[in-house]
């Protein structure tokens, strides 16, 4: 496997012909796709429910990013490197990487004003693109 390979990220992924399979069909992707539609570009390669397991520990590892569609369907792109944020286009599922850092500084001082340790977040902005307006 190649240092870009999501599975890469995480060592205790074991990297099975299944999820290497699941790996490469998200390099073919552009944006946010449901496992659903991973799974049929994968066409019964790969079971759905494995397609399930394998999106889910990569998003728990951080190879992937995971988020929730604005009709509740988790969606699943490759992920860089570094904690962003992102904004989405409701018309197209457009998604932009952003930083925030006045979110970064809130999370933090919320946090340590209610003594929480340990935190983490996600955040996505729903909006219509330019192309789409």
């Amino acid at each position: 496997m190649t240092s870009t390979d999501p599975l890469a990220s995480d060592s205790n992924l074991r990297p099975t012909k299944q999820r290497i399979a699941v790996a490469e069909a998200l390099r073919t992707y552009d944006g946010f796709h449901s496992a659903q539609e991973i799974h049929s570009r994968l066409e019964g390669a790969v079971g759905l429910a494995t397609v399930y397991r394998t999106l889910t520990a990569l998003a728990e590892s951080g190879a992937v990013d995971a988020m929730r569609s604005e009709d509740g369907e988790t969606i699943y792109r490759r992920c860089s490197d570094t904690h962003h944020h992102h904004l989405v286009c409701r018309q197209c599922g457009r998604t932009v990487e952003v930083e925030g850092p006045a979110v970064e500084r809130w999370t933090k001082t919320m946090a340590e004003e209610n003594g929480f340790t340990d935190v983490s977040h996600t955040l996505e902005v729903f909006g219509t693109c330019s192309d789409c307006r």
